[in-house]
C-alpha cells in the first residue's frame, strides 16, 4: 500500500504540471476582446433599423439605432406616400428637410426651424448631394422619405461641414413637385 501512495502522487503531480504549460508562442487560442459588439456592428443597419417619428409636414424626430452599422449603400424609403406629381430627372422639387449625423446621431440642420423649404431645381443634376439627386428621383408631391446617404454620395472625406466620411441620414417632406414647363 505504500509503494501505491507514492505513485499516485507522483502521477497526479505530472498530471497537474501538464495542465499548467503553456502552448508554444503563436499558437495560442485567441478570442475578440467582445465578440458581440464585433458581430452586432458589423452588421448594416436597413432603413427600417432607424426610427422617425412625426407626421409628414411636420418636424421629425430621428432615432438611430447603436446595434448595427451605417449602410455603405444609399437607402430610400418613403414613410407617407405622397398623391401628387411624381419628381423624374430634370424636375424642381421644394423640400423640407431634417438632417441627422450618425456618427454623432445630432441634428445638423433643418429646414423647418428656418420655416422655408429648399428649392432642388434640375433633379438629377442639382448642386447638391449626389445621395439627393439619386435619391429624390420617384418621390411623390405630398411623400415624406427617409434618405440614408453613405460618405461617397453625400460629403465624402472632405466633409465640407461634417466630419470627414459621415453618413448622412435626411428626413425629407415634397412639398411641390413642377416639371420642366413649371406645371405642378
Amino acid at each position: 500500500m505504500r509503494i501505491l501512495g507514492p505513485t499516485v502522487a507522483t502521477a497526479l503531480l505530472a498530471a497537474l504540471t501538464a495542465c499548467g504549460q503553456q502552448s508554444a508562442p503563436g499558437n495560442e487560442p485567441t478570442l475578440p476582446e467582445s465578440p458581440t459588439t464585433e458581430i452586432a456592428t458589423a452588421v448594416e443597419c436597413t432603413a427600417d433599423d432607424i426610427t422617425v417619428e412625426g407626421e409628414a409636414a411636420t418636424k421629425p424626430k430621428v432615432t438611430l439605432p447603436d446595434t448595427c452599422s451605417p449602410p455603405t449603400k444609399l437607402l430610400s424609403k418613403d414613410l407617407t406616400p405622397g398623391s401628387g406629381a411624381e419628381a423624374e430627372q430634370g424636375d424642381t422639387v421644394l423640400a423640407h428637410y431634417h438632417l441627422t449625423t450618425w456618427s454623432n446621431r445630432q441634428v445638423l440642420d433643418n429646414s423647418w426651424d428656418r420655416g422655408e423649404p429648399f428649392p432642388v431645381a434640375n433633379l438629377g443634376n442639382a448642386r447638391v448631394i449626389d445621395g439627393w439627386n439619386e435619391g429624390l428621383v420617384g418621390i411623390k408631391q405630398g411623400a415624406r422619405r427617409l434618405l440614408v446617404v453613405p460618405p461617397d454620395k453625400g460629403y465624402g472625406p472632405g466633409g465640407n461641414g461634417v466630419a470627414p466620411d459621415e453618413t448622412l441620414v435626411f428626413v425629407i417632406d415634397a412639398v411641390a413637385v413642377t416639371d420642366d414647363s413649371g406645371k405642378s
